[in-house]
């Protein structure tokens, strides 16, 4: 998998962190440990392109998790924990349709989709389609 990310200006900067390949438990802690990196540099708004995205396995659920609680300023839990904290802490990142407002998702393939969906991630992270609206919306 391929991680790469960059920062455009619109009312505020935001990061777009580009996703390319299978996030699956050989990739979740990369993406990770690269929004931690991103987050200490400043970065405080990230749009999460999953356009090159072909699979999401449960631990890149684990990641988005992971990924939005840097964006809020919150603690990590432990990688090794991860799955484990993070059905613990999943009714807790917010209530349905209070969307996070630091970490927002683009184009996301069907079949990570569907696996959003299915987690019901899609109540938690706005999903964009197009990303200049996502830019947008960010500030």
């Amino acid at each position: 998998m391929e991680i790469s990310a960059n920062t455009v200006q619109a009312k505020v900067p935001v990061t777009i962190l580009k996703l390319n390949g299978d996030l699956d438990a050989s990739w979740y802690q990369d993406v990770i440990a690269k929004a931690k990196t991103l987050y200490d540099s400043g970065v405080r708004d990230l749009l999460i392109d999953m356009g090159n995205l072909r699979f999401m396995a449960s631990s890149g659920l684990v990641a988005l998790h992971s990924t939005a609680l840097i964006m809020r300023g919150d603690q990590v839990p432990d990688t090794n924990e991860s799955w484990n904290t993070f059905r613990t802490d999943h009714v807790q990142i917010g209530p349905p349709s209070k969307y996070e407002i630091h970490c927002k998702l683009l184009s996301p393939q069907p079949r990570p989709l569907r696996t959003l969906e299915l987690a019901g991630f899609d109540d938690l992270f706005e999903i964009f389609d197009d990303e200049e609206v996502a830019i947008a919306s960010f500030g």
